[in-house]
């Protein structure tokens, strides 16, 4: 977002001697002293804690705002505003009255001046303090990791990601994706070790910047098309190697294979659509002869529009009337629906196109069921967000009635239960913020870069979901199966 209010928020030096010693990443809130998501006012250089922890950073910003009574404002002071603050870990920039993340600069590019400064020295404390912050990361952790659950003290077993620079559209993804794939078990296992505060995947982030161009830099990506990437290039080497073939060239020739081998992508199976894959069958009906075509597609997720008449409803009590739930958007998804002009259907049997009815089935369900709410939409020439509250349950999710042949499913195969969500903070998709949330082991975690925090499943039913990550309930023991 292009912030209007730096050039007069902005008013530090980028080599302030303000700033606190030490790291930034370490940096303590002036009024809790908590050393968790550390943010420094531009203004002021005064450090305070993110809306995750107790929220001091914003206090900070909303005490600023209040009249000041007794004296008489100068004009300096009408100017300052402590409305931007900078994240000392991910150095991204937030402005409070804006209330989205800031992608622009001022004119003599002060913020990339202090993101510089505040880099240099988190690196300078890195590299002579090593062996000293090591041991108090470990301090730190060990008495941050200790929780009261029933009464007894119990290790949070949980790591963050550090943020390398506007990357938790990567973070938020692999912290999801976690709890579901073993294949990325070098940063996956560090995750659930819980043997250090943050786990930094520098060397994962620059095989990405290697294999995959697009998301080369420090600019904020979307969280899904990264998803999308990082399984496909994951799914091809796995093959034995990546050979530089594209997705809607690997998805064109695979529509020609039957349905008893779509499970595969590319003519191979691997773990990746082993987990993932499912097939969608794809009817299309000429209006004017008749005839009906049936194509197979593969699948590795599921991207499903929010219905227009909910878009206007923003959270979860907001206004009287029915609530956008995930049934609604997978209705929406697999419902009869006619095919405007720009999409008219080439019928071989009237041999040109015509109007025609589509509709999607799902022939075969994955083991884990990737579910993406597409929040972001094109208008003329923005790309807005679409900011309702769907509703999606925490466990039995039934998918039968969206099967082809739902009679030859087990009782047990078609229910899911949730494992991860992907949530995306702010307005646009070149900006905000991702976090994720994520089962292990019965309990739910909710992951903000390095920051690993419990939390519960009524927090977790809250969240504006993005993308939702559910596993196939296993049959009990001793079931028979259909």
């Amino acid at each position: 977002m292009e912030c209007p209010h730096l050039g007069s928020s902005v008013c530090i030096a980028p080599d302030s001697a303000k700033f606190p010693q030490g790291s930034p990443s370490s940096w303590c809130c002036s009024v809790c002293r908590s050393n968790k998501s550390p943010w420094v006012c531009l203004t002021c250089s005064s450090v305070h804690c993110g809306r995750y922890v107790n929220g001091h950073a914003k206090k900070h910003y909303e005490d600023a705002q209040i009249p000041m009574t007794n004296h008489k404002k100068t004009e300096k002071q009408e100017k300052v505003q402590h409305t931007v603050c900078m994240d000392c870990s991910s150095y991204s920039t937030y402005c409070y009255r804006c209330d989205d993340f800031v992608v622009n600069d001022t004119k003599l590019g002060l913020v990339q001046k202090v993101r510089e400064h505040l880099q240099n020295l988190e690196n300078s404390a890195f590299t002579s303090d090593r062996h000293r912050k090591r041991k108090l990361l470990e301090n730190s952790s060990l008495n941050s990791k200790l929780l009261k659950v029933n009464g007894s003290t119990t290790a949070l077993c949980a790591t963050g990601l550090r943020n390398l620079g506007n990357t938790c559209f990567m973070n938020a993804i692999l912290q999801s994706l976690s709890s579901l794939v073993e294949e990325f078990r070098k940063t996956l296992c560090a995750l659930w070790q819980g043997s250090q505060t943050a786990f930094s995947p520098e060397s994962l982030f620059y095989v990405v910047w290697k294999i995959m161009p697009n998301f080369r830099g420090y600019q904020q990506q979307d969280a899904h098309e990264f998803m999308r990437y990082l399984l496909d290039h994951l799914h091809l080497e796995l093959q034995g190697g990546f050979n530089g073939v594209s997705r809607s060239v690997i998805l064109q020739e695979n529509s020609n294979l039957s349905a008893s081998n779509k499970c595969c992508i590319n003519g191979a199976s691997t773990v990746v659509t082993a987990i993932f894959g499912g097939i969608l069958q794809n009817e299309v009906n000429c209006l004017i002869c008749g005839t009906e075509s049936r194509k197979f597609d593969p699948f590795l997720d599921l991207s499903l529009d929010i219905p227009s008449q909910f878009r206007n409803k923003r959270t979860k009590n907001q206004e009287s009337g029915p609530m956008c739930t995930l049934r609604d958007c997978l209705r929406s998804f697999t419902d009869l629906e006619e095919l405007d002009e720009t999409e008219l259907y080439m019928c071989h049997k009237c041999k040109k196109k015509q109007k025609s009815t589509k509709k999607f089935w799902i022939q075969k369900l994955p083991k884990v069921l990737c579910l993406h709410l597409k929040r972001f939409h094109w208008t003329a020439y923005l790309r807005n967000k679409v900011d309702t509250y769907v509703e999606f349950p925490l466990r039995g999710l039934d998918m039968k009635c969206y099967l082809l042949e739902p009679e030859n499913s087990g009782p047990e195969s078609c229910l899911y239960d949730l494992v991860a969500v992907v949530v995306h903070h702010g307005s646009g998709v070149g900006s905000g913020h991702y976090t994720a949330y994520a089962a292990h082991e019965g309990r739910w975690f909710h992951f903000n870069d390095s920051t690993v925090t419990l939390t519960d499943e009524e927090t977790v039913g809250k969240a504006k979901a993005y993308i939702l990550f559910y596993v196939e309930r296993q049959a009990k023991p001793g079931a028979e199966k259909l």
